[in-house]
């Protein structure tokens, strides 16, 4: 397998338009999608930034920062989703009582049409800025034409694996894809749901069937990224990721297996990324690009949509430069090779 890619740009000025507008959302991560059951295209963001945007594509430090967001895309016309009121905006799914809060992952479509989340539920243990960590795997529903949040459950979350890395359906049986660090490898696991409902009890990939005990499930692919993609291609399935078997790669690589269990191998290089470190774009060593995967509903053969996250270490960047904190649209065009 070898691959082909460039900047999308339709989708990247239409976001950069979007969020220079400094209407909605301006800026955000994760950047998962799904089509709604009315054809609409909904883009699933979690720490998000809100409006203004000052002239310079600054943003002032009172602008609203959330920790969860949708932008529709409703044919081309792209609006922010969020909780709260217009004055007062908040996270479509909120923090609990206690003031844990909420990162999204991959999206699926129940049965009904409503919209399903897996969330990932982090917590502070301490005052200094990186004492937080994952302490739950959540559901949350939401109606599937207004995104107003209807309910949140509890998801398997004994053993320390993160679910809602990617969601994949088939037929009557969702894969949910997960990670953890197994001797400082991120790894990836795979769980399944029948019926095409999240809610209903999963079942976990222990090698060789699909055991009953989260305990149970073993890794299918090494060196992912925390979110990623698994896809079929072909007579396979594709999963897209950051490589991160180097510390904040810049190498979007593909892996492929015959079975959406795994195991997955090293297919090709994609693409790398030009933004991170003092040589990348912006010239800066703070800047990072990472959780690149794949949005099928936009696959056109053999060239794939793929998204990217950039980010710095330094949130006063985030303030003076609005362009970093968002996604990168890229198209890559797979050739199989004998």
């Amino acid at each position: 397998m070898s691959a082909a890619a460039s900047v999308n740009e339709a989708r990247t000025a239409a976001f950069a338009e979007y969020g220079n507008s400094g209407v909605g959302w301006t800026g955000g991560d994760s950047t998962y999608s799904l089509v709604l059951e009315d054809g609409r295209q909904a883009w699933f963001f979690s720490d998000t930034f809100l409006g203004p945007v000052d002239a310079d594509l600054g943003r002032p430090l009172s602008t609203p920062f959330l920790n969860n967001s949708i932008v529709v895309d409703d044919d081309g016309t792209l609006d922010t989703v969020t909780g709260g009121t217009d004055d007062a905006p908040e996270s479509i799914i909120p923090p609990t009582p206690e003031g844990n809060w909420h990162w999204i992952g991959d999206p699926e479509l129940n049965k009904k049409g409503d919209v399903q989340i897996p969330l990932l539920q982090f917590e502070r243990f301490g005052p200094g800025m990186w004492d937080w960590g994952w302490s739950a795997n959540r559901l949350a529903t939401l109606d599937g034409t207004s995104l107003e949040l209807e309910s949140i459950t509890e998801l398997p979350s004994a053993v320390g694996i993160n679910w809602g890395s990617y969601t994949l359906s088939e037929g009557n049986t969702t894969y949910i894809y997960g990670i953890n660090d197994i001797e400082g490898v991120r790894s990836a696991f795979v769980a399944r749901a029948n019926g095409g409902d999240l809610a209903t009890k999963w079942k976990f990939w222990d090698g060789k069937r699909w055991a009953p005990n989260e305990a149970d499930a073993v890794p299918v692919a090494s060196y992912v990224a925390n979110e990623f993609s698994v896809e079929p291609y072909r007579d396979g399935y594709l999963m897209v990721t950051q490589d991160t078997s180097e510390l904040f790669s810049t190498r979007i690589v593909a892996q492929v297996s015959c079975s959406p269990t795994g195991p997955f191998t090293f297919a090709a290089e994609l693409y790398r990324t030009p933004e991170t470190g003092i040589f990348g774009s912006y010239g800066n060593a703070n800047v990072f690009t990472y959780n690149a995967h794949e949005h099928p509903e936009d696959r056109d053969g053999d060239t794939l949509l793929v998204t990217y996250n950039v980010n710095s270490f330094v949130g006063d960047d985030l303030y003076d430069d609005v362009t970093i904190y968002r996604p990168r649209f890229v198209d890559v065009e797979l050739t199989i090779t004998p």
